[in-house]
């Protein structure tokens, strides 16, 4: 996993539907940070838009962000 990219260690308050909200997703660390100071929303990878503030450790990782990192991974992004 890049430095610039966190698995989230927090779930979500619901902004976006859909079964997002029973996922973990990968968000860009600086933007889990400013999240964690400021409680505005983060965007995933998958293009979840949410507030987190669960424990992602009860929650399977969101596939399509699992999807989407690992493309950028073996891109070299």
């Amino acid at each position: 996993m890049s430095e610039s990219t966190v698995l989230d260690k927090r779930t979500e308050k619901l902004l976006d539907d859909g079964d997002h909200e029973r996922f973990a997703h990968y968000v860009n660390k600086t933007e889990m940070t400013k999240s964690a100071v400021t409680g505005n929303p983060v965007r995933a990878l998958c293009g979840k838009k949410w507030v987190p503030n669960r424990n992602p450790e009860n929650f399977p990782v969101c596939p399509e962000c699992k999807k989407i990192y690992e493309e950028l991974k073996a891109a070299g992004r």
